[in-house]
């Protein structure tokens, strides 16, 4: 399926390649959509149930679980039905969920429901990336990889919009009911809209080259190739260039990941790295808590929901500063100024929540050390946007050999959804102990990914697929 005329002008061509990118990274769109919508509906959902903090807790991570398999299986169908057709998979698993997770019966059927939203989720993290590194020109794969980074934050922004809009319409009262069903549940359910979307657009976009190349369809990945690269560019050759890598290769699997690096190659463990110190900085502390952060240091439940969605704002700013100087100044100087820039950052905040007053169950932070907390985590998320938002997955869908690449990046995925659950779970505890410390430990975390991007990390910029080794 897709597009079979070439277009005409590098304009038409470069249009041609940013819609089919952006079809692409509707997935990422998704994974931010979800993860924001469920905060709206939480405390919904907990009255609606009637029940405690640690099921509700479990409730919400129980997508990152599903999210981890998704991941996991996703190089394997990719391999085997082809990069548009796993998408067309996770859109229809996804769009599935979102209702069951608007009628849940129970609060164990709704974390189902969650958990089959997550592998749809986590099949879309890994086919976006690969598929927009392959269809992508080298000159421009950078800022189009940016597109799934930059689809997730506009996927949480979208998301409280939405939430916003549902709860006004039920009068500020989430368990309100709307047409028969309470205002979280039309949150939740609304999710399906993009879930079809994102089905529409994997279904007219078209396959990717190097997968046609490896299941013998040469005329079709030729048309593909010289939709996106143009009519000056020698089809013959870049398709004998594709054959040369893959040839006498087999379809990927775990096996093909071993190396001497404790089991594993080199290049699969700086994949595994990058994907958790990205979780490890604690930026999801932000996206899935902030909320109830800003309210834990005594700022109301009105001002605390504004913060939050102002964070979103920085967020999309710092995104498109990334696609701006990706492909400009290349993956690895981005990295280390996001490490630096997050270091501090987090170390500021750490000092700030330090200053924290409980009396009673209220806990309050002096004037000052409350301003600079609020500035300290704008700029977090700023310098996360900016580089390792954005620069990993551009980096997980280039960075492997073509013969183990959907593998690897499952791989690399996977331990990315894990680490997220991890710190989505620990943190309530972690707070609980001492929020301060909390803050210590993620900025000691993006000290540690300097140290890592300096040591382990190879510039990608410019580079051929073919030329990674």
């Amino acid at each position: 399926m897709g597009a079979t005329s070439s277009p005409g002008t590098h304009q038409e061509r470069l249009g041609h390649v940013v819609f089919i990118t952006a079809a692409a990274a509707i997935g990422g769109f998704l994974f931010g959509y979800d993860s924001a919508v469920i905060n709206g509906a939480v405390t919904g959902i907990q009255k609606h149930f009637n029940v405690g903090p640690v099921q509700i807790g479990a409730t919400v991570a129980a997508a990152l679980l599903g999210s981890a398999l998704g991941a996991w299986i996703a190089g394997m169908l990719a391999n085997r039905l082809g990069r548009t057709r796993t998408m067309q998979i996770a859109a229809i698993v996804f769009a599935i969920s979102s209702i069951g997770q608007a009628l849940p019966f129970a609060i164990w059927d709704l974390a189902l429901w969650r958990v089959m939203a997550g592998v749809a989720i986590g099949i879309a993290s890994v086919i976006g990336p690969a598929y927009i590194a392959e269809v992508a020109p080298p000159a421009y794969r950078g800022r189009l990889g940016s597109f799934q980074q930059l689809a997730i934050v506009l996927g949480i922004a979208v998301s409280q919009l939405v939430n916003y809009a549902i709860a006004q319409r039920a009068g500020g009262n989430v368990n309100n009911e709307i047409f028969g069903l309470q205002a979280w549940q039309w949150m939740l359910g609304a999710c399906a809209v993009p879930a079809l979307l994102y089905l529409i657009f994997a279904t007219i976009i078209p396959e990717s080259p190097r997968f046609l190349v490896s299941v013998g369809r040469i005329p079709a990945a030729k048309r593909v190739l010289r939709d996106v690269e143009g009519d000056k560019v020698d089809v013959d050759a870049r398709v004998a260039e594709i054959q040369a890598v893959l040839k006498g290769e087999r379809r990927p699997t775990l096996r093909d990941l071993r190396g001497t690096a404790l089991g594993l190659q080199s290049i699969v463990w700086v994949g595994i790295a990058l994907s958790v110190f990205q979780q490890f900085v604690g930026i999801n502390v932000i996206f899935y808590y902030s909320a109830s952060l800003w309210q834990s240091v005594g700022i109301n439940q009105s001002d605390s929901l504004l913060i939050s969605f102002s964070t979103s704002i920085i967020n999309i700013v710092g995104t498109f500063i990334a696609i701006s100087l990706v492909d400009k100044i290349g993956r690895k100087p981005l990295l280390l100024v996001g490490s630096a820039g997050m270091a501090i950052a987090l170390g500021t905040a750490a000092w700030a929540f330090s200053g924290a007053i409980k009396v009673g169950e209220a806990v309050t932070l002096p004037e000052t050390q409350g301003t600079v907390a609020l500035i300290a985590a704008h700029v977090f998320v700023l310098f996360f946007a900016l580089s390792w938002g954005v620069v990993v997955w551009v980096l997980l869908g280039e960075m492997f050999p073509n013969r183990i690449r959907a593998t690897a990046l499952a791989v690399a995925a996977t331990a990315q959804w894990l680490a997220n659950w991890l710190i989505t779970v620990s943190f309530p505890s972690l707070s609980a102990w001492s929020l301060s410390g909390a803050y210590v430990g993620y900025s000691a975390m993006a000290v540690l990914s300097f140290i890592f991007v300096v040591v382990f990390v190879k510039e990608t910029k410019g580079k051929k697929l073919e030329e990674m080794g």
